[in-house]
């Protein structure tokens, strides 16, 4: 690999204009091609961002032996088969999350990627961001004593979305929005967990548009987290330990980080760093792991992916949430119990929304 990374994007919605937007404004990378189902939103999005190669179908994009890095922004229902394309052509891969729809298709592309020897990671941001590492400082400082409960919320007002609303698509709030409380308590108290209780509510089509979900881990730490995609809420994840409390203000995009005495009195704040979108840092860890020979980023493991999924397989099956994929692999029964370590605009985007993307808000 000489020169520049050169990255490709697969899909054409409002995510991939924002990572499209973030490749211009980084050094050592550019936003070398981007494919769609089609050849006229191909080189709209081409156009529109000033990428210099168009392809009207996935295959043709992958086949493209320039390519150092596939980023794939299409709907949770094709990541299986897009990374799986992507692999096979001997591409890279950074996928969104939800990474795929279940524990068992996950479980499928590590495995390939492994035996191609090539990156495969989830596109999960928080993951990748400065402000996780600070807030994992600020907790290991003691300044808030031993931490023993969190709460995660995040919301918004996207339920009459397709992406979200039908099972054919992966929908639901839990893979949209639940993936980032679920990630927050990961990346916080690990994933030893010994209980996951969850209750939802359910739009006409069988999918989650709210969910509350209770987490208990063996050290006997809880994490009480809610996602709805019926309203907008206030984002924020709070700590609470035996000598104060932390507030995470957007667990989406961490704008500060805020420190509480146990008398209610704020003794520390922390700003976000400058940064182009967020979307930044999870493709500078993909340079370096590319550079390195990985087959996975240390921010977020495959380890770590597959046991994301395999909680939200346990919740979809302990409410019933069914996608037609679930009747070919069979999901989790249970959840694992072993040991682990933790936008332009702020709505989670569309994936392949096909072009309106370009110009318009999709959240």
């Amino acid at each position: 690999m000489f020169g520049r990374v050169k990255v490709a994007i697969m899909g054409t919605g409002k995510i991939a204009g924002v990572m499209a937007d973030t490749l211009k404004g980084m050094k050592g990378v550019t936003c070398y091609a981007v494919g769609s189902r089609t050849m006229e939103n191909a080189e709209k999005f081409a156009k529109f961002y000033g990428i210099k190669k168009a392809y009207g179908s996935y295959q043709e994009l992958v086949d493209d032996p320039k390519i150092d890095l596939v980023y794939v922004a299409t709907p949770h229902s094709e990541h299986f088969e897009n990374v799986k394309l992507a692999l096979n052509a001997g591409r890279n891969v950074i996928c969104e999350k939800a990474f795929m729809l279940n524990e068992s298709q996950a479980k499928e592309v590590f495995d390939l990627a492994k035996e191609k020897n090539l990156l495969l990671t989830e596109a999960i941001w928080t993951r990748y961001m400065p402000m996780r590492t600070k807030l994992l400082e600020v907790l290991g400082s003691n300044v808030i004593g031993e931490p023993t409960m969190l709460t995660a919320n995040l919301g918004y007002n996207i339920s009459y979305k397709e992406r979200i609303a039908k099972p054919e698509l992966g929908g639901g709030a839990l893979l949209d929005l639940g993936v980032y409380v679920l990630n927050f308590a990961s990346m916080v108290f690990g994933n030893d967990i010994s209980d996951i209780a969850s209750i939802c509510t359910f739009n006409n089509l069988g999918m989650d548009m709210q969910d509350s979900i209770t987490l208990r881990y063996a050290n006997g730490k809880m994490a009480v987290l809610n996602a709805t995609a019926l309203a907008n809420s206030d984002r924020s994840g709070i700590i609470y330990g035996t000598n104060g409390y932390v507030v995470v203000e957007n667990i989406n995009n961490p704008e500060s980080i805020t420190v509480y005495d146990n008398a209610y009195k704020k003794v520390a704040t922390y700003k976000r760093p400058k940064q182009i979108s967020g979307y930044e840092y999870e493709i500078e860890a993909c340079v370096k792991a590319i550079s390195e020979g990985w087959t996975e980023c240390p921010q977020m493991p495959h380890s770590e992916s597959l046991k994301i999924m395999n909680m939200m397989d346990f919740i979809r099956k302990s409410n019933n949430i069914r996608f037609a994929v679930d009747d070919e692999n069979k999901i989790t029964e249970t959840p694992s119990m072993e040991n682990s370590d933790m936008q332009l605009p702020d709505a989670p985007l569309g994936e392949d929304d096909d072009l309106q993307a370009a110009s318009e808000d999709d959240a």
